[in-house]
């Protein structure tokens, strides 16, 4: 009721203008200032009978609290979407650590396997050396044994020659005695 009283008052004090209008008394029905100060008291008191500014704050009180219960569920979401990226993140450095580590290792394994490389073509660059040396020796034992018996040949034909033109029947009939005994000799 005191709100009423109030309210009252203060519409009373706004009239003022229309006090000064002059040629109507304000509290005449004729007067249309009056009416709507009347009809506005009514509507505030209506207002205040059925509780609406009551109601109205209920609900204001019901938006405040539906907002702060959003803002606290945002909140909550927020820190949950932090907390998630910085588990992603760490993860993410996990897994660059992870990268880094498998780079390293397959490096050190290419130069492993690199060395072994080198190594594995050194021995077989010794093997075709020493295969090639094989090859060249066989190739020269071959040469001097053609060489030889070349050499032999050439020999037997220039004794030929020689014992052709320089033996005598009876030195070929007596070489052949000795050459006959010989072989007798041996096969006994």
């Amino acid at each position: 009721m005191n709100k009423l009283i109030t309210l009252t008052t203060i519409a009373a004090l706004s009239a003022g203008p229309a006090l000064a209008a002059g040629d109507k008394p304000f509290f005449s029905l004729k007067n249309t200032d009056f009416i709507v100060s009347i009809g506005f008291l009514l509507f505030i008191a209506v207002l205040i009978y059925f509780k609406v500014p009551g109601l109205l704050m209920g609900m204001l009180d019901k938006r405040a609290d539906g907002i702060r219960s959003e803002l606290d569920e945002a909140r909550a979401l927020r820190e949950e979407a932090q907390a998630l990226l910085a588990s992603y993140e760490r993860k993410a450095n996990e897994v660059q650590e992870q990268a880094d580590r498998i780079v390293t290792h397959a490096r050190a394994e290419a130069e492993l396997a690199a060395e072994q490389a080198k190594a594995d073509l050194e021995a077989s660059i010794q093997r075709r050396l020493a295969a090639a040396d094989g090859q060249i020796a066989s190739a020269e034992k071959a040469a001097i044994k053609e060489v030889r018996d070349q050499a032999a040949s050439v020999a037997i034909a220039a004794a030929r020659t020689v014992v052709a033109e320089q033996m005598t029947a009876q030195d070929a009939a007596a070489l052949i005695d000795t050459s006959i005994d010989q072989v007798g000799a041996r096969l006994n």
